[in-house]
């Protein structure tokens, strides 16, 4: 069959992997609705913020074999005085010209936009999924964490991309997790659970803290509110109150953890889309769950050095093991985070995926 390149199908777009991947490679994708949220211009704040973006699929015929998209975040650029599109969603068959096409397409949108250099995964920006899975393919992934073939980085190398920036994803298991710290003092700290009742308040605090903690680090850029919502709005349906809190101390925040039940047996369960079965899967799924995931933890830098960070993940751990779960996987980290990669060492954590970013300069 001769390839064919197809641009905002967004159908095709959710349906690629599917056809890209046979089921041994792991992959796991968001919900539909979630995908097509994401690439909606009228929804996407990333989008209605004036940032450009296209994305394309690859066919075989009439089936999807890859997909790309390609955008670039202003903010990023401003902030960090890059000259830089990144690309994100990149999922393609052990195919080299599919792969060709479709980093071509990206990079003909990059130098269109007059960017001196292209870089991804950001699926779409540094907060949500990012990177692309160099190492333990063999290893079984959590929510949140990039899946992918071990020919996609080979691939990218073809194409003119350099690997940078390596990021490390972890698994605790609960049975071995080290003993806690000296826990934090009742009469000054409080654990502030996230419940349905109390979310709002509770996920703005978590932003503020998310983006007071995170703010040197690098590629970071603080998330406005409706940024934050559209990423974060729907964690109330699948929350688990007693996995994510938010730290105060003397009634002020000073750190979050926010984890969720693994979804991923769900996910996989319905095929990523909602029909007849899916509430019995759900059901299944809650009464079955014994895998969680950090999706990010943060202390605010005012209250960095005073042992909270170790304290609240102990407090967490604790929790987690208390209402039956029995791992916690943790997305990523950067290596060049010395500090939060001994935290899981200290907590008896194995690691469990090597990723990196990609990139490619096109001056």
């Amino acid at each position: 069959m001769t390839l064919t390149l197809r641009e905002g199908d967004a159908q095709a777009f959710f349906e690629a992997p599917f056809h890209a991947y046979p089921p041994e490679i792991g992959y796991v994708s968001p919900m539909r609705g979630d995908i097509m949220r994401m690439l909606d211009p009228a929804k996407n704040p990333l989008w209605t913020a004036g940032n450009p973006c296209r994305f394309w699929t690859v066919h075989d015929g009439a089936k999807p074999v890859g997909r790309i998209i390609a955008h670039m975040h202003r903010q990023s650029n401003e902030r960090w005085g890059w000259s830089r599109c990144q690309f994100g969603f990149f999922d393609c068959a052990d195919n080299p010209e599919a792969a060709g096409r479709l980093l071509g397409a990206a990079e003909s949108f990059a130098r269109d936009e007059g960017m001196a250099e292209l870089v991804g995964n950001f699926n779409l920006t540094a907060m949500q999924q990012c990177g692309v899975m160099t190492g333990g393919f063999e290893e079984t992934a959590y929510t949140d964490m990039v899946v992918g073939p071990p020919w996609l980085p080979v691939m990218l190398a073809a194409n003119g991309f350099a690997p940078f920036f390596p990021m490390t994803t972890f698994e605790i298991d609960l049975a071995r997790a080290a003993p806690p710290p000296a826990a934090l003092d009742p009469a000054h700290f409080t654990f502030a659970p996230i419940r349905k009742s109390t979310f709002p308040e509770r996920m703005e605090e978590a932003r503020l803290l998310l983006n007071d903690g995170f703010h040197d680090n690098p590629m970071f850029v603080p998330l406005t509110e409706e940024e934050f919502q559209f990423q974060a709005g729907e964690l109330s349906t699948i929350l688990d109150p007693r996995l994510s809190s938010v730290v105060k101390q003397d009634g002020v925040p000073v750190g979050v953890i926010i984890a969720i039940p693994d979804l991923n047996g769900f996910l996989k369960a319905t095929r990523s889309r909602i029909g007849l079965a899916t509430p019995w899967h759900f059901l299944r799924y809650r009464m079955n769950r014994r895998r969680a995931v950090i999706i990010f933890y943060s202390v605010a830098r005012a209250a960095h050095g005073q042992g909270i960070m170790s304290a609240m993940l102990a407090e967490t751990l604790g929790r987690v093991r208390a209402a039956g779960y029995e791992t916690v996987g943790g997305t990523w980290i950067a290596d060049e985070n010395p500090a939060s990669l001994r935290q899981v060492e200290k907590m008896n954590g194995r690691w469990l995926h090597k990723l990196h970013l990609f990139r490619k300069d096109i001056a």
